[in-house]
């Protein structure tokens, strides 16, 4: 080996060693204060909990309340406009009371599920965070940021609308006479929600985020951030700068993703990054894709010291976040181990310790081959080969998308619940669907393991819990964030 390079290599161990005996933070701890959820399978944080914590599997065949996935399923990969793969992960039917938000119900129609579903959740977190008090609070200085990506599922049902002249020329070129055309083509209209003066601000992604700042009177920041499947944690990372600037006292951050559509199910198999045997099976030795799940996310997030101070109830804190860009990488959409370790030595060194004390890690895990590949290195880079541990498979290694598919912009917020309630709980919950991991991976010869069973989280009292959780997205985004068991005289929730 190089000198400098072996001299590279000392200079990183004795930063995480001087990182692991630092007890300042550099940054503000956050608390967690509220958590609200709906995942499939799941309404509220309680019984997605129970969910993760039983190993249940919730992906299943399309159902026809999305769509007939007979109509648009192939197993040949390249036949164009069609899917190979049949199943994913839905929510329930869920019921919606528009007057209870000052929703006229001639409006739903023209109203986006993310936005009307969104309200619900930020209900429960506000619930969980302020039970009593909210009426009371000063709301100008609560904020809301949200992750919302791929677009809308009203904006394909609307520029749907706008292919008529094409159906009209093509029916009128195969000969069919023009009073059949007019009836066929309304026909096709009214499987489609009409236009309304409500649809625009119905379809645009911004106004999840603004219909929970305009129901509850919420006066902080209020927009919506795209990192595509990191998404909720570009959201976290602008609402923890607001919470480390002053300019706000509690945000509300999350991400909302209800559109498992036809679009997106050829979109991901076009690319191809869904499983030929439809099933998700993060770091198992027969991993071949991902499915598409979806969900809402959510958690009300406020400064240690002022959440100690007004008595709130506190889940866990949240120590660091680091975020990075791949750069130029092979492929906008390939991922890249060097850009995501980053991500991760940039969160360690914001959180002042080293990632040989975090113990659990719920990994971005989307059960592409290369990219569980890609993400073992990064992740065995850093902590293994950059601190002073030597031991190996010390760290639970797992991702909740082998049970909820991949939720896509709420996919970070999916995880950090669960790290949050494992540390709450004080328990190491479960990865289903790995018998024996990827062979690839060489997990053996790195820190970590894949916890297939839910356990108790035992250790000594040397540090708090500590578990930490990526996120990346399409375009070389990489985020990780790292959380604490809360161990302060404050109230525990």
């Amino acid at each position: 080996m190089p000198l400098s390079q072996k001299n590279t290599q000392k200079k990183i161990k004795n930063k995480s060693k001087a990182s692991s005996q630092t007890t300042k933070n550099k940054v503000t701890p956050v608390a967690v204060i509220g958590v609200g959820c709906l995942f499939p399978g799941s309404n509220d944080k309680e019984g997605y909990w129970q969910d993760i914590t039983t190993g249940r599997n919730m992906v299943t065949e399309v159902p026809p309340s999305h769509f007939l996935i007979d109509h648009y399923f192939d197993p040949d990969p390249l036949t164009p406009d069609k899917t190979y793969c049949r199943q994913g992960a839905f929510l329930d039917p869920i019921e919606f009371d528009p007057m209870a938000f000052g929703i006229p119900p001639t409006n739903l129609a023209a109203t986006d599920t993310s936005q009307l579903l969104s309200l619900l959740v930020a209900k429960q977190v506000l619930k969980d965070a302020f039970p009593e008090q909210l009426k009371d609070m000063d709301r100008s200085r609560i904020g809301v940021v949200m992750g919302v990506a791929a677009g809308l599922e009203l904006i394909g049902e609307m520029a749907n609308r706008l292919v008529k002249p094409n159906w009209v020329k093509g029916m009128r070129e195969a000969g069919l006479p023009e009073d059949e055309v007019q009836d066929i083509c309304e026909r096709i209209m009214a499987t489609h929600a009409p236009w309304k003066e409500s649809t625009f601000p119905g379809l645009l992604g911004n106004v999840v985020s603004g219909r929970i700042a305009n129901y509850f009177d919420l006066g902080g920041i209020n927009c919506t951030s795209d990192a595509a499947c990191a998404s909720s944690f570009s959201a976290l990372s602008q609402g923890l700068n607001e919470l480390y600037m002053g300019t706000s006292d509690v945000v509300l951050v999350g991400g909302a993703d209800t559109n498992n559509d036809t679009f997106l199910f050829v979109s991901f198999s076009k690319t191809p990054a869904l499983s030929p045997t439809h099933d998700c099976r993060p770091f198992s030795d027969k991993a071949d894709g991902m499915v598409l799940g979806e969900g809402i996310g959510m958690l009300a997030i406020k400064r240690l010291d002022d959440a100690e101070r007004d008595g709130d109830q506190i889940y866990a804190v949240i120590r660091g976040i680091g975020a990075s860009s791949d750069g130029k990488g092979k492929s906008i959409y390939a991922p890249c181990a060097q850009g995501q370790a980053v991500a991760l030595r940039r969160c360690y060194e914001a959180a002042s310790y080293s990632p040989e004390t975090v113990e659990l890690l719920e990994a971005h895990g989307t059960a592409t081959r290369p990219g569980d590949k890609a993400e073992v290195e990064a992740l065995t880079n850093v902590f293994g080969h950059e601190t002073e541990r030597k031991d190996k498979q010390w760290c639970a290694l797992g991702s909740v998308k082998s049970q909820i598919g991949h939720t896509k912009s709420a996919a970070a917020t999916a995880g950090i619940i669960k790290a949050v309630m494992g540390l709450h709980h004080k328990v190491l919950p479960p990865t289903i669907k790995v018998e024996q991991p990827n062979p690839l991976m060489k997990i053996e010869e790195s820190p970590f393991y894949v916890n297939t069973e839910c356990r108790p989280w035992v250790r000594d009292d040397a540090h708090p819990r500590r578990a930490s959780v990526s996120s990346f997205g399409f375009g070389g985004t990489n985020f990780h964030v790292t959380v604490e068991e809360y161990k302060g005289q404050g109230k525990p929730a």
